[in-house]
Protein backbone atom coordinates (compact mmCIF):
# COMPACT_ATOMS: atom_id res chain seq x y z
CA UNK A 1 0.00 0.00 0.00
CA UNK A 2 0.98 3.73 -1.15
CA UNK A 3 3.15 5.71 1.90
CA UNK A 4 0.00 8.25 2.69
CA UNK A 5 1.74 10.90 5.19
CA UNK A 6 2.60 13.13 2.54
CA UNK A 7 -0.84 12.91 1.37
CA UNK A 8 -2.31 13.22 4.18
CA UNK A 9 -0.18 16.77 5.08
CA UNK A 10 -1.07 18.30 1.75
CA UNK A 11 -5.11 17.35 2.78
CA UNK A 12 -4.42 19.40 6.22
CA UNK A 13 -2.41 22.31 4.02
CA UNK A 14 -5.09 22.36 1.74
CA UNK A 15 -7.89 22.60 4.34
CA UNK A 16 -5.97 25.54 5.87
CA UNK A 17 -5.61 27.04 2.59
CA UNK A 18 -9.45 27.94 1.79
CA UNK A 19 -7.99 31.35 -0.53
CA UNK A 20 -4.55 32.82 -1.49
CA UNK A 21 -4.47 34.62 1.72
CA UNK A 22 -4.62 31.16 4.44
CA UNK A 23 -2.20 29.38 1.67
CA UNK A 24 0.41 32.24 2.16
CA UNK A 25 -0.58 32.06 5.97
CA UNK A 26 -0.32 28.54 6.28
CA UNK A 27 2.81 28.59 4.50
CA UNK A 28 4.37 31.37 7.04
CA UNK A 29 3.42 29.16 9.97
CA UNK A 30 5.15 25.81 8.66
CA UNK A 31 8.05 27.99 7.58
CA UNK A 32 8.32 29.56 11.25
CA UNK A 33 7.74 26.32 12.43
CA UNK A 34 11.86 25.91 11.20
CA UNK A 35 12.84 29.31 12.13
CA UNK A 36 12.38 31.34 9.09
CA UNK A 37 11.56 35.08 9.90
CA UNK A 38 10.00 37.70 7.79
CA UNK A 39 11.57 40.68 5.78
CA UNK A 40 9.39 44.00 5.17
CA UNK A 41 10.36 44.97 1.49
CA UNK A 42 10.25 48.58 2.94
CA UNK A 43 12.79 48.50 4.89
CA UNK A 44 16.79 47.89 4.36
CA UNK A 45 18.22 44.63 4.31
CA UNK A 46 21.23 42.71 6.25
CA UNK A 47 21.60 39.12 5.25
CA UNK A 48 24.09 36.41 6.71
CA UNK A 49 24.69 33.37 4.82
CA UNK A 50 22.55 30.76 5.71
CA UNK A 51 19.81 33.06 6.61
CA UNK A 52 15.88 31.67 6.25
CA UNK A 53 13.54 34.38 5.24
CA UNK A 54 10.82 35.45 3.52
CA UNK A 55 8.45 38.12 1.96
CA UNK A 56 4.73 38.71 1.49
CA UNK A 57 3.48 41.23 -0.88
CA UNK A 58 -0.49 41.62 -0.93
CA UNK A 59 -1.11 39.10 1.76
CA UNK A 60 -1.42 36.63 -1.01
CA UNK A 61 2.00 35.75 -2.64
CA UNK A 62 5.27 34.82 -0.85
CA UNK A 63 8.95 34.46 -1.42
CA UNK A 64 11.24 32.48 1.28
CA UNK A 65 14.51 31.77 1.05
CA UNK A 66 18.03 30.10 2.21
CA UNK A 67 20.61 32.39 1.50
CA UNK A 68 23.67 30.20 0.18
CA UNK A 69 27.40 30.65 1.81
CA UNK A 70 28.59 31.81 -1.61
CA UNK A 71 27.05 35.60 -2.70
CA UNK A 72 24.42 34.68 -5.57
CA UNK A 73 26.82 36.27 -8.79
CA UNK A 74 29.01 32.92 -7.99
CA UNK A 75 26.72 30.11 -7.39
CA UNK A 76 23.65 31.73 -8.79
CA UNK A 77 19.72 30.64 -7.48
CA UNK A 78 17.81 27.32 -7.35
CA UNK A 79 14.28 28.57 -7.29
CA UNK A 80 10.90 26.19 -7.36
CA UNK A 81 7.92 28.69 -8.37
CA UNK A 82 3.98 28.17 -7.85
CA UNK A 83 0.94 29.71 -7.29
CA UNK A 84 -1.53 30.13 -4.31
CA UNK A 85 -5.03 30.57 -6.66
CA UNK A 86 -7.01 28.73 -7.77
CA UNK A 87 -10.14 29.03 -10.01
CA UNK A 88 -13.78 29.88 -7.96
CA UNK A 89 -16.04 32.07 -7.40
CA UNK A 90 -15.27 35.69 -6.24
CA UNK A 91 -18.07 37.99 -4.32
CA UNK A 92 -18.34 41.23 -6.47
CA UNK A 93 -17.96 44.83 -5.13
CA UNK A 94 -21.81 45.03 -4.17
CA UNK A 95 -23.16 41.85 -4.03
CA UNK A 96 -26.34 41.51 -1.91
CA UNK A 97 -28.84 40.48 -4.87
CA UNK A 98 -31.80 37.71 -5.10
CA UNK A 99 -35.10 37.34 -6.70
CA UNK A 100 -38.47 36.03 -6.22
CA UNK A 101 -37.56 35.88 -2.40
CA UNK A 102 -34.48 34.35 -2.11
CA UNK A 103 -31.33 36.46 -0.61
CA UNK A 104 -28.05 35.74 -3.51
CA UNK A 105 -24.61 36.74 -3.70
CA UNK A 106 -23.21 38.44 -7.13
CA UNK A 107 -20.28 36.74 -8.09
CA UNK A 108 -17.90 37.07 -10.70
CA UNK A 109 -16.16 33.78 -12.70
CA UNK A 110 -12.37 33.95 -11.38
CA UNK A 111 -10.50 31.78 -13.60
CA UNK A 112 -11.10 28.79 -16.36
CA UNK A 113 -13.78 27.44 -13.80
CA UNK A 114 -15.26 24.25 -15.07
CA UNK A 115 -18.83 26.24 -14.20
CA UNK A 116 -21.23 22.97 -13.72
CA UNK A 117 -19.32 21.29 -10.96
CA UNK A 118 -19.64 24.37 -8.18
CA UNK A 119 -23.83 23.43 -8.54
CA UNK A 120 -25.62 21.87 -5.54
CA UNK A 121 -22.08 22.19 -3.06
CA UNK A 122 -22.24 23.03 0.17
CA UNK A 123 -20.75 26.31 -0.18
CA UNK A 124 -18.30 28.68 2.89
CA UNK A 125 -16.74 31.79 2.46
CA UNK A 126 -13.37 32.75 2.81
CA UNK A 127 -10.77 35.52 1.76
CA UNK A 128 -9.68 39.18 3.10
CA UNK A 129 -11.42 42.03 4.55
CA UNK A 130 -10.26 45.70 5.28
CA UNK A 131 -11.66 47.15 8.62
CA UNK A 132 -11.60 50.67 9.70
CA UNK A 133 -10.95 51.00 13.52
CA UNK A 134 -10.17 53.89 15.34
CA UNK A 135 -9.46 55.99 12.26
CA UNK A 136 -6.73 53.26 11.29
CA UNK A 137 -7.66 50.20 8.32
CA UNK A 138 -6.52 46.70 9.42
CA UNK A 139 -5.86 43.64 6.75
CA UNK A 140 -7.64 40.39 8.22
CA UNK A 141 -7.73 36.62 6.67
CA UNK A 142 -11.54 35.66 7.29
CA UNK A 143 -13.44 32.42 6.34
CA UNK A 144 -17.00 31.00 7.28
CA UNK A 145 -16.54 26.88 7.34
CA UNK A 146 -20.00 26.62 7.35
CA UNK A 147 -22.50 25.89 4.83
CA UNK A 148 -23.85 29.48 4.04
CA UNK A 149 -24.20 29.31 0.19
CA UNK A 150 -25.21 26.87 -2.47
CA UNK A 151 -26.02 27.46 -6.39
CA UNK A 152 -29.24 25.33 -6.67
CA UNK A 153 -29.18 23.25 -10.32
CA UNK A 154 -32.66 23.28 -12.16
CA UNK A 155 -34.56 19.86 -11.80
CA UNK A 156 -34.73 17.55 -14.73
CA UNK A 157 -38.20 17.91 -14.95
CA UNK A 158 -38.26 21.42 -15.81
CA UNK A 159 -35.47 20.47 -18.27
CA UNK A 160 -35.80 17.09 -20.02
CA UNK A 161 -33.40 17.39 -22.63
CA UNK A 162 -29.95 18.99 -20.33
CA UNK A 163 -28.79 15.08 -20.07
CA UNK A 164 -28.37 14.67 -24.04
CA UNK A 165 -27.63 18.40 -25.24
CA UNK A 166 -25.21 19.46 -22.10
CA UNK A 167 -25.91 21.67 -19.15
CA UNK A 168 -24.85 25.52 -20.45
CA UNK A 169 -24.31 27.48 -17.43
CA UNK A 170 -24.59 31.51 -17.79
CA UNK A 171 -21.99 33.22 -15.90
CA UNK A 172 -24.68 36.23 -15.03
CA UNK A 173 -27.89 34.45 -14.24
CA UNK A 174 -26.99 30.95 -13.23
CA UNK A 175 -24.22 31.59 -10.57
CA UNK A 176 -25.20 33.23 -7.88
CA UNK A 177 -26.14 31.05 -4.95
CA UNK A 178 -28.54 31.29 -2.49
CA UNK A 179 -27.58 32.44 0.92
CA UNK A 180 -31.21 32.80 2.72
CA UNK A 181 -34.99 33.89 2.47
CA UNK A 182 -35.59 37.38 2.33
CA UNK A 183 -34.13 40.55 1.72
CA UNK A 184 -30.57 40.24 0.19
CA UNK A 185 -29.30 43.27 1.85
CA UNK A 186 -30.31 42.64 5.25
CA UNK A 187 -28.71 39.21 4.37
CA UNK A 188 -25.29 40.68 3.44
CA UNK A 189 -25.07 42.59 6.30
CA UNK A 190 -25.15 39.59 8.21
CA UNK A 191 -22.52 37.86 6.19
CA UNK A 192 -20.55 40.72 7.00
CA UNK A 193 -21.16 40.74 10.74
CA UNK A 194 -19.73 37.21 10.59
CA UNK A 195 -17.10 37.74 8.68
CA UNK A 196 -15.68 41.22 10.45
CA UNK A 197 -17.95 42.08 13.87
CA UNK A 198 -18.79 44.95 12.62
CA UNK A 199 -20.26 45.62 9.25
CA UNK A 200 -20.49 49.13 9.13
CA UNK A 201 -16.28 48.97 9.93
CA UNK A 202 -15.49 46.79 6.50
CA UNK A 203 -14.17 49.17 3.88
CA UNK A 204 -12.99 46.28 1.47
CA UNK A 205 -12.87 43.18 0.44
CA UNK A 206 -11.48 40.03 -1.51
CA UNK A 207 -13.75 37.21 -0.92
CA UNK A 208 -14.44 34.26 -2.77
CA UNK A 209 -16.70 30.79 -2.61
CA UNK A 210 -15.15 27.34 -1.30
CA UNK A 211 -16.26 23.95 -1.07
CA UNK A 212 -16.78 23.10 2.53
CA UNK A 213 -15.85 18.96 1.67
CA UNK A 214 -12.45 18.42 3.45
CA UNK A 215 -9.51 17.17 1.69
CA UNK A 216 -9.04 13.12 1.63
CA UNK A 217 -7.27 10.28 0.47
CA UNK A 218 -9.64 8.27 -1.01
CA UNK A 219 -10.17 5.22 -3.00
CA UNK A 220 -10.12 1.59 -2.52
CA UNK A 221 -6.63 1.11 -1.90
CA UNK A 222 -5.66 4.56 -0.52
CA UNK A 223 -3.78 5.80 -3.83
CA UNK A 224 -6.02 8.87 -4.42
CA UNK A 225 -6.34 12.76 -3.27
CA UNK A 226 -9.68 13.87 -3.63
CA UNK A 227 -9.53 17.63 -2.90
CA UNK A 228 -10.49 21.06 -3.88
CA UNK A 229 -7.69 23.47 -5.13
CA UNK A 230 -5.06 20.62 -6.37
CA UNK A 231 -4.80 23.12 -8.28
CA UNK A 232 -2.31 24.48 -7.63
CA UNK A 233 -2.07 24.13 -3.83
CA UNK A 234 -0.29 20.48 -4.12
CA UNK A 235 2.56 22.16 -5.52
CA UNK A 236 3.18 25.10 -3.15
CA UNK A 237 2.89 21.97 -0.41
CA UNK A 238 5.05 20.28 -2.41
CA UNK A 239 7.73 23.53 -2.55
CA UNK A 240 7.12 24.49 1.26
CA UNK A 241 8.09 20.68 2.74
CA UNK A 242 11.37 20.91 0.12
CA UNK A 243 12.58 24.15 1.32
CA UNK A 244 11.57 23.70 5.12
CA UNK A 245 13.49 20.46 5.18
CA UNK A 246 16.46 21.33 3.19
CA UNK A 247 20.11 21.84 4.58
CA UNK A 248 20.56 24.72 6.19
CA UNK A 249 23.76 25.36 4.59
CA UNK A 250 24.46 25.40 0.87
CA UNK A 251 26.84 27.03 -2.15
CA UNK A 252 23.30 28.25 -4.02
CA UNK A 253 20.83 30.46 -2.65
CA UNK A 254 17.18 28.63 -2.61
CA UNK A 255 14.19 30.35 -3.03
CA UNK A 256 10.62 29.22 -3.30
CA UNK A 257 7.72 31.57 -5.29
CA UNK A 258 4.33 30.98 -4.50
CA UNK A 259 2.50 34.00 -7.04
CA UNK A 260 -1.29 35.01 -6.67
CA UNK A 261 -3.13 35.47 -9.99
CA UNK A 262 -1.69 32.83 -12.44
CA UNK A 263 -5.31 31.39 -13.05
CA UNK A 264 -6.09 35.07 -14.49
CA UNK A 265 -2.53 35.41 -16.68
CA UNK A 266 -0.77 36.83 -13.51
CA UNK A 267 -0.19 40.16 -14.30
CA UNK A 268 -0.52 42.90 -11.02
CA UNK A 269 2.20 43.47 -8.33
CA UNK A 270 2.05 40.02 -7.11
CA UNK A 271 1.68 38.01 -10.09
CA UNK A 272 4.64 36.60 -11.83
CA UNK A 273 4.30 38.80 -14.70
CA UNK A 274 5.19 41.14 -12.13
CA UNK A 275 8.42 42.27 -10.54
CA UNK A 276 8.25 40.87 -7.16
CA UNK A 277 10.42 37.86 -7.90
CA UNK A 278 12.62 40.04 -9.52
CA UNK A 279 12.87 42.77 -6.89
CA UNK A 280 13.57 39.74 -3.90
CA UNK A 281 16.46 38.47 -6.06
CA UNK A 282 17.76 41.94 -6.41
CA UNK A 283 17.69 42.60 -3.27
CA UNK A 284 19.55 38.97 -1.80
CA UNK A 285 22.37 39.77 -4.45
CA UNK A 286 23.25 43.07 -3.61
CA UNK A 287 22.94 42.23 0.22
CA UNK A 288 25.34 40.07 -0.53
CA UNK A 289 27.92 41.79 -3.03
CA UNK A 290 26.74 45.34 -3.49
CA UNK A 291 29.84 46.02 -5.39
CA UNK A 292 29.33 43.27 -8.42
CA UNK A 293 29.01 44.72 -11.45
CA UNK A 294 25.60 43.43 -13.21
CA UNK A 295 25.03 41.08 -10.20
CA UNK A 296 21.77 39.99 -11.00
CA UNK A 297 22.25 39.62 -14.54
CA UNK A 298 25.73 37.24 -13.57
CA UNK A 299 23.66 35.23 -11.07
CA UNK A 300 20.67 34.82 -13.77
CA UNK A 301 23.36 33.09 -15.90
CA UNK A 302 24.23 30.27 -13.10
CA UNK A 303 20.45 30.21 -11.72
CA UNK A 304 17.98 27.52 -12.47
CA UNK A 305 13.87 27.70 -11.74
CA UNK A 306 11.26 24.63 -11.45
CA UNK A 307 7.92 26.03 -12.44
CA UNK A 308 5.75 23.47 -10.85
CA UNK A 309 1.91 23.53 -11.75
CA UNK A 310 -0.41 20.57 -11.79
CA UNK A 311 -0.59 18.29 -15.25
CA UNK A 312 -3.17 16.74 -16.98
CA UNK A 313 -3.09 13.14 -16.13
CA UNK A 314 -4.45 10.48 -18.84
CA UNK A 315 -8.09 10.23 -18.64
CA UNK A 316 -9.43 7.08 -18.36
CA UNK A 317 -12.85 8.08 -20.40
CA UNK A 318 -11.26 10.35 -22.62
CA UNK A 319 -7.95 8.78 -23.25
CA UNK A 320 -8.18 10.22 -27.37
CA UNK A 321 -7.74 13.71 -25.77
CA UNK A 322 -3.83 12.55 -25.16
CA UNK A 323 -1.06 12.88 -27.77
CA UNK A 324 -0.88 9.03 -27.92
CA UNK A 325 3.06 8.88 -26.94
CA UNK A 326 2.66 11.55 -23.78
CA UNK A 327 -0.03 10.13 -21.46
CA UNK A 328 0.46 10.74 -18.10
CA UNK A 329 -0.19 8.33 -15.34
CA UNK A 330 -1.44 9.29 -11.69
CA UNK A 331 1.27 7.19 -9.32
CA UNK A 332 3.77 6.91 -11.68
CA UNK A 333 5.82 9.80 -11.05
CA UNK A 334 6.20 14.18 -12.02
CA UNK A 335 5.22 15.07 -15.22
CA UNK A 336 7.86 17.41 -17.50
CA UNK A 337 5.72 19.71 -19.64
CA UNK A 338 6.79 21.11 -23.32
CA UNK A 339 5.30 23.03 -25.96
CA UNK A 340 6.75 24.27 -28.69
CA UNK A 341 5.21 27.06 -28.83
CA UNK A 342 6.65 28.25 -25.74
CA UNK A 343 3.51 28.07 -23.37
CA UNK A 344 5.87 25.69 -21.60
CA UNK A 345 9.70 27.25 -20.59
CA UNK A 346 10.89 23.17 -20.94
CA UNK A 347 13.66 22.95 -23.49
CA UNK A 348 16.09 19.95 -23.91
CA UNK A 349 18.63 21.15 -21.38
CA UNK A 350 16.45 22.26 -18.26
CA UNK A 351 14.04 19.32 -18.78
CA UNK A 352 17.42 17.06 -18.49
CA UNK A 353 18.63 18.74 -15.56
CA UNK A 354 15.34 18.21 -14.20
CA UNK A 355 15.38 14.23 -15.11
CA UNK A 356 19.02 13.96 -13.35
CA UNK A 357 17.27 15.72 -9.98
CA UNK A 358 14.80 12.75 -9.87
CA UNK A 359 17.11 9.91 -11.14
CA UNK A 360 19.06 11.27 -7.61
CA UNK A 361 15.99 11.26 -5.88
CA UNK A 362 14.99 7.54 -6.92
CA UNK A 363 11.77 9.36 -8.73
CA UNK A 364 10.05 8.17 -12.00
CA UNK A 365 9.25 10.72 -14.40
CA UNK A 366 6.76 11.69 -17.34
CA UNK A 367 6.02 13.45 -20.05
CA UNK A 368 3.23 15.47 -21.24
CA UNK A 369 2.74 17.25 -24.72
CA UNK A 370 -0.70 18.68 -25.58
CA UNK A 371 -2.17 16.78 -28.78
CA UNK A 372 -0.89 19.29 -31.83
CA UNK A 373 -4.59 19.72 -33.14
CA UNK A 374 -5.56 21.50 -29.28
CA UNK A 375 -4.62 24.14 -27.69
CA UNK A 376 -2.41 24.63 -24.74
CA UNK A 377 -2.57 25.78 -21.48
CA UNK A 378 0.10 27.83 -19.75
CA UNK A 379 1.85 29.15 -16.39
CA UNK A 380 4.35 30.96 -14.68
CA UNK A 381 7.32 29.58 -16.13
CA UNK A 382 7.63 31.27 -19.55
CA UNK A 383 7.03 34.39 -17.43
CA UNK A 384 9.84 34.23 -14.99
CA UNK A 385 12.13 32.83 -17.91
CA UNK A 386 10.89 36.06 -19.82
CA UNK A 387 11.54 38.16 -17.11
CA UNK A 388 14.15 37.20 -15.89
CA UNK A 389 16.11 35.35 -18.51
CA UNK A 390 16.32 32.07 -16.02
CA UNK A 391 16.94 28.60 -17.51
CA UNK A 392 13.00 26.99 -16.98
CA UNK A 393 11.20 23.71 -16.63
CA UNK A 394 8.21 23.32 -16.43
CA UNK A 395 6.84 21.03 -14.33
CA UNK A 396 3.67 19.17 -11.83
CA UNK A 397 2.28 15.79 -10.75
CA UNK A 398 -0.84 14.44 -12.85
CA UNK A 399 -4.38 14.61 -11.96
CA UNK A 400 -7.44 14.59 -13.12
CA UNK A 401 -10.58 16.61 -13.09
CA UNK A 402 -8.29 20.43 -13.19
CA UNK A 403 -10.48 23.56 -12.87
CA UNK A 404 -13.27 21.77 -10.97
CA UNK A 405 -14.14 22.38 -7.63
CA UNK A 406 -13.62 19.09 -6.54
CA UNK A 407 -10.51 17.92 -8.40
CA UNK A 408 -7.85 14.09 -7.74
CA UNK A 409 -4.74 13.66 -7.49
CA UNK A 410 -2.46 10.76 -6.71
CA UNK A 411 -1.46 10.10 -3.13
CA UNK A 412 2.08 8.90 -4.17
CA UNK A 413 2.55 11.76 -6.36
CA UNK A 414 2.58 13.86 -3.74
CA UNK A 415 5.45 12.66 -1.72
CA UNK A 416 7.49 11.86 -5.32
CA UNK A 417 7.04 15.67 -6.02
CA UNK A 418 8.44 16.64 -2.33
CA UNK A 419 11.70 14.33 -3.02
CA UNK A 420 11.92 15.46 -6.45
CA UNK A 421 11.79 19.42 -5.08
CA UNK A 422 14.11 18.51 -1.77
CA UNK A 423 16.88 17.46 -4.17
CA UNK A 424 16.66 20.94 -6.06
CA UNK A 425 17.52 22.07 -2.77
CA UNK A 426 19.74 19.45 -1.13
Amino acid sequence: MTDVSSARDLCDYIDASPSPFHAVDETVRRLEAVGFSRLDEGEAWSLQPGDARYVVRADASLIAFRTGDRSPVESGFVIAGAHTDSPNLRLKPRPACGKEGYSQLGVEVYGGVLLHTWLDRDLGVAGRVIIEQSGQQARRNVRISEPIARIPSLAIHLDREVNDRGLLVNRQQHLPPVIAMGDAKIAFESLMMRLAGDAAAVRGFDLGLYDLTRPTVGGLDESLVFSARLDNLASCHAATCALAAAPARSDATRVIALFDHEEVGSSSAQGAAGPMLGDVLARIVEAADATARSGLARAMTRSFCVSADMAHAVHPNFPDRHESMHMPRIGQGPVIKTNAQQRYATDGATAARFRALCAEADVPVQDFVTRTDLACGSTIGPLTATRLGIATVDVGSPMLSMHSAREMCGAADVAMMVKALGRLFA
